[in-house]
């Protein structure tokens, strides 16, 4: 009877698990053959000196264009062939050479197209993408979406997909063969740090730094739209109000306060059931994903904008300029890790046993 039961689960759990590794394969090398395009073609490469918004704030610039393609190809390609590699099941192997070359090569190109390539640009747009929806019908802001949502902004997007598609192949095939469960990574000598207590305690101080630094930002952006020039001179801010920035300023600081107040959430008691006033929602249990998954989405997309604006000489001049409008910006290389930290004490807080490996929560 028991093992009725529990076939069902462990055999959908395998076959989700198996689609990584061709996903990941089939997506890379999609956009490899374009990459190999664009190098015949000469025409086509999105980054650098042919991006119209951005490229500044980028490493790319510094890859002539004549280069970029091809070495995008070329790694793309690699990257595929190797998500093939780890395609099905795995016999569990010792640490060797050829393990090591393939995880440090395949978790270097997850680093290049979850936080090299998108820079700052797709957290910009996530941050004024919920003005963009909801003023659109209304011709507000007054901005040409097609120039907004372009090919290089496309191109961005393609390589965050890409990486989180072969950082799932690479984790799974990784705990494959490290002899731990594949869905949930344990072994028979889980270390304590990630069991769910420990996980409350660190997880509760990454959740609030996460939180403070874009309140932080939030309140610079509500004070100007008050006419309060907090951090910035009386006559730039009147500039601002001229030409209607400020209340660009104020959405995005209400977007970072939605953010910092859901971060909270990744350690308080309605962030693991919805609270009372949602209608049909109330005292259900909140689905892990929908925490973690725009959270890393939103934790991916700082850490990027962080290595931009850290490789820029006119984000080092911000420090010797300290003000209460550049002290958030500052902290942005914190925020992201923080808030990357705590999704993964909610993560780690929150899950159960595991359905396919039925291991238990591991105890302090």
């Amino acid at each position: 009877m028991t093992t009725t039961t529990d076939s069902p689960p462990r055999r959908a759990a395998r076959t989700r698990l198996d689609l990584a590794a061709p996903l990941a394969a089939a997506w890379l090398g999609g956009w490899g053959v374009l990459a190999l395009v664009s190098t015949l073609t000469g025409a086509g490469y999105p980054f650098g000196a042919n991006d119209p918004h951005g490229g500044d704030v980028s490493l790319l610039r510094l890859v002539p264009v004549d280069a970029g393609a091809p070495i995008f190809a070329g790694v793309l390609l690699l990257a595929a062939v190797a998500a093939l590699a780890m395609s099905g099941p795995a016999a569990v192997r010792r640490p060797g050479l050829p393990r090591a070359l393939l995880l440090g090569y395949g978790w270097a190109v997850v680093f290049a197209l979850t936080v090299v390539v998108p820079d700052a640009r797709v957290l910009v747009v996530l941050g004024y993408l919920p003005m963009l929806i909801i003023g659109a019908p209304f011709g507000w802001p007054p901005v040409d979406y097609g120039q907004v949502f372009d090919w290089p902004l496309a191109a961005r997007c393609a390589a965050l997909v890409g990486g989180v598609l072969l950082a799932g192949a690479l984790l799974l095939w990784q705990r494959r063969t490290a002899g731990a469960c594949p869905a949930c990574g344990r072994d028979d000598d889980e270390r304590g740090w990630t069991s769910p207590a420990s996980a409350a305690r660190w997880g509760r101080w990454a959740a609030y730094t996460a939180a403070v630094i874009p309140f932080a930002y939030a309140l610079t952006r509500f004070a100007w739209a008050a006419g309060i020039p907090l951090g910035i001179p009386r006559d730039f801010l009147a500039e601002m109000r001229e030409t209607g920035l400020v209340w660009a300023g104020a959405g995005l600081g209400a977007f970072a306060t939605v953010g910092a107040i859901l971060t909270l959430g990744l350690v308080r008691p309605w962030g693991e059931r919805f609270p009372r006033w949602l209608p049909g929602l109330a005292g259900r249990r909140v689905p892990i994903r929908l925490a973690v998954v725009p959270a890393t989405l939103v934790a991916v997309s700082v850490t990027a904008a962080t290595l931009g604006l850290l490789t820029k000489p006119e984000f080092w001049q911000i420090g010797h300029e300290f003000s209460l409008a550049s002290a958030p910006m500052l902290l942005w290389p914190v925020w992201g890790v923080a808030l990357g930290a705590a999704t993964l004490a909610y993560h780690l807080r929150r899950r159960g046993a595991c359905a396919r490996c039925r291991r238990p929560v591991s105890r302090p």
